[in-house]
This record gives C-alpha cells, sequence and structure tokens, in this order.
C-alpha cells in the first residue's frame, strides 16, 4: 500500500452498522509512501493508522474529491 500526501483513506466498516470511514491522509511516515499514516478524518479527528485489510488508498482524482 503507498499512499502521497492528499490521498484518501477509505476504512470499510467491518460489521452490521458500522459505516465506513473516509480520511484525508496529511502526513506519511513509511518509507517510500508506506505506512503509518497520519489521517485527519471527515469530522476532524487526527490519527496515527496503520491500515489493515479492510482499508484502501484512493487518489483524490479517482475518488471524485476536489483537492484541497
Amino acid at each position: 500500500m503507498n499512499a502521497r500526501i492528499g490521498d484518501l483513506l477509505h476504512v470499510h466498516g467491518t460489521v452490521v452498522g458500522q459505516h465506513d470511514r473516509v480520511g484525508e491522509i496529511i502526513e506519511i511516515r513509511g518509507e517510500s509512501g508506506g505506512p503509518p499514516y497520519v489521517v485527519q478524518f471527515e469530522d476532524g479527528h487526527q490519527t496515527l493508522v496503520y491500515p489493515g485489510p479492510d482499508a484502501v488508498v484512493e487518489s483524490r482524482e479517482t475518488a471524485g474529491h476536489p483537492a484541497r
């Protein structure tokens, strides 16, 4: 999994009733775009994320979100 700053991290809900979460990658701490990532979620919460198999990185262009 590789990302660039500004890409989106989409974490799929893993249980019934749990919503997907989408956040913007604002810092990359791994080598060559690898995890962990500092992500700012839609509610403003920032956290360090080591994405699991339920997460995908989407570029803003392919996800249909304008650049900030």
